[in-house]
């Protein structure tokens, strides 16, 4: 079957429509688990990523309830959850960084009836490694997954997007629908738009310590805990079913003194300089310092500007993840959005086979117009938040005295990130169908592994544009 529109003859039949992904991390293996699942009749998908084997390097993320509520609608919940360890309803512990007194509690927002989901604190290689099993396990022959193919550029060539990757053979391979998941050292991003490093103003040491090497020296109720003070904080969480703790410290550094510092979680520092950024500040933190390997990582702390486009070559290409909404760590969010993505183009696809008269471009706005106003808030809002953690910025000025500042912090910490956990991504999604005049039929939801329509859906002609609404981002600063 095929849809003619302005300039292309449409491939409209999942049985021979090609979607490629590029990059085997998280937001990829996410992407490729929601198109499968939400698409049974989807022949071909393939992940190609760069490196020999499907691997995460970096170390503890989190993963808020509103990405934990797409993990539980993909069927890996159970499994997600279990490398999560118990926690007690608190999402970080903020306390002064010389008395270790606690400033405010920010709790996780767990969902604690039957049924719902909590926050999860996840080692990166052990959510990825859930991921690429249930790949493996319940969609092979439906999800390809390939290694050594690093993409260098993409190519329109009639309904379908031909790709090429620098790797022993030069190979080429085509797609009809391409996802770049690439990072955010995005080859395919950096084909359409300028890719400049924007410096945060911070740079980041990363480590990991046995809990058990701590927990007798460990004079608090929760091991989530930032102690922050002026210009730095520290960040603790648990991953690996509570049996280690993950460690960032932050320091902020004027960029003209950062030599050939990299934006890489392969650059490391002696242990002996952590010490000396964090000398004085309360015991627990030396304590921890001391336990981290000798040669703890170091990195520069790049975000990028945010795009105008997510979408090129007539909507055959799109971003995703970090590719698209590159963001700083300070919220914690960043994966959670990538899966946020995955999961709105696995209704995108899914919607585009129920009725292709609108064309695939319409569709791949559709995702556009749902994502990148609310990713391009969190890339705004991640910023500001390592303002408040360091207690710098406009809130600030004028004010010499840390006591002065802790009720600013507390008022800014205290609700932040209800915007982002408790946010309802359907709604999101029927809203911008609803504004892109995509009527709606709901039928009967088949299985996901099974041949038939998963969460069928007969859309209706394509008659007006994406809301203006949908594209405006709103990056005021986030109050309690």
């Amino acid at each position: 079957m095929h849809s003619t529109t302005l300039s292309n003859i449409e491939i409209t039949d999942p049985a021979t429509f090609k979607v490629a992904i590029i990059g085997g991390g998280i937001g990829g293996l996410t992407t490729a688990l929601s198109i499968a699942y939400q698409n049974s009749t989807l022949k071909s998908i393939t992940v190609y990523e760069q490196a020999p084997a499907y691997k995460e390097i970096g170390a503890g993320i989190g993963i808020g309830v509103n990405a934990a509520r797409v993990l539980k609608n993909l069927g890996v919940w159970g499994a997600a959850n279990a490398i999560s360890g118990e926690r007690n309803g608190v999402h970080r512990s903020c306390r002064r960084y010389d008395t270790g007194e606690e400033i405010v509690a920010v709790g996780a927002m767990d969902e604690n009836a039957d049924g719902g989901v909590r926050q999860l604190s996840v080692h990166r290689a052990e959510i990825l490694d859930i991921l690429y099993q249930e790949l493996i396990r319940n969609y092979d022959g439906r999800v390809t997954l390939k290694t050594d193919m690093k993409a260098t550029r993409v190519e329109e060539c009639g309904d379908e997007v031909a790709i090429y990757f620098a790797n022993a053979t030069n190979s080429m391979e085509v797609a009809n629908l391409v996802i770049a998941c690439d990072g955010i050292h995005s080859t395919i991003r950096s084909q359409f738009a300028l890719d400049k490093p924007r410096y945060s103003g911070r740079i980041a040491y990363r480590g990991l310590l046995p809990l058990s090497a701590i927990s007798d020296k460990w004079p608090y109720p929760s091991y989530a805990v930032s102690w922050l003070a002026p210009d730095k904080h520290f960040l603790v969480f648990p991953i690996s079913q509570n049996k280690t703790l993950n460690v960032v410290a932050f320091v902020t550094k004027p960029e003209n003194e950062l030599g050939d510092l990299k934006e890489s979680w392969t650059s490391s520092a002696p242990r002996g300089e952590l010490e000396s950024e964090y000398a004085g500040w309360e015991p627990t933190v030396g304590a921890v310092i001391q336990e981290m390997e000798a040669r703890p990582g170091k990195w520069r702390l790049n975000d990028r500007e945010l795009l105008e486009q997510w979408k090129y070559l007539n909507g055959k290409v799109v971003l995703a993840g970090d590719a698209a909404h590159a963001m700083l760590p300070h919220q914690g969010s960043g994966a959670g959005h990538a899966i946020e993505d995955a999961y709105i183009l696995g209704l995108i696809v899914r919607d585009y086979f129920a009725n292709h008269i609108p064309g695939l471009a319409a569709y791949t706005a559709l995702y556009q117009a749902v994502r990148r106003p609310r990713a391009q808030k969190a890339q705004v809002t991640s910023r500001q938040a390592g303002d408040v953690y360091e207690m710098q910025g406009k809130e600030f000025e004028g004010i010499t005295s840390y006591e002065d500042c802790l009720p600013i912090v507390r008022e800014k910490l205290a609700g932040r990130m209800k915007w982002v956990w408790g946010h309802d991504l359907e709604a999101d999604y029927q809203k911008a169908r609803e504004e892109a005049g995509l009527a709606v039929q709901t039928q009967p939801k088949a299985s996901p592994r099974t041949n038939g329509t998963v969460n069928g859906i007969v859309a209706g002609t394509l008659n007006g544009k994406i809301g203006a609404a949908q594209h405006g981002i709103d990056v005021q600063e986030v109050e309690a």
